[in-house]
């Protein structure tokens, strides 16, 4: 799990963290172009307690789904209404509440899937995952 308190707030993560076992993860554990549960087993959570802001979308506080779609050169964040699921096998489009487009950047090797939030001060939270030699990252505003 990864938490941040912004404000007196809890802001949580709740992934599996799969490791990397010197496989091929982008584009062989993890094919590009389809939606992935950015994890392992359950889907992972974004949990907040407060109104939010993702790429302009107002998202009232609660709890989603959190899944990506990894391409080679572009990746898609995607925050979806349905929580509990497995895996991507229940992911349905129709409940997205917000996407948006982010570029993957280097970064050295980490072996287990990591999701980091970071306090960037005013509201404005950072959230990355990393894993083997790439990180996502993008940013979440806070109402107050």
């Amino acid at each position: 799990m990864a938490y941040a308190i912004v404000n007196g707030d809890s802001i949580k993560i709740n992934y599996h963290s799969p490791g990397v076992r010197k496989r091929i993860i982008w584009g062989g554990l993890v094919p590009y172009d389809e939606v992935w549960v950015t994890g392992a087993h359950d889907a992972t959570t974004l949990e907040i307690p407060k109104t939010f802001i993702i790429n302009g979308k107002e998202i009232p506080a609660g709890k989603y789904a959190f899944f990506t779609i990894p391409g080679k050169n572009e990746w898609t964040i995607i925050i979806n209404k349905n929580w509990k699921q497995h895996l991507a096998t229940e992911y349905d489009e129709k409940e997205d509440v917000v996407r948006l487009k982010v570029k993957p950047k280097k970064n050295a090797h980490t072996e287990r899937l990591q999701y980091s939030i970071d306090d960037k001060g005013n509201g404005k939270v950072s959230v990355s995952v990393a894993w083997e030699k790439l990180n996502v990252s993008f940013d979440i505003l806070l109402k107050f």
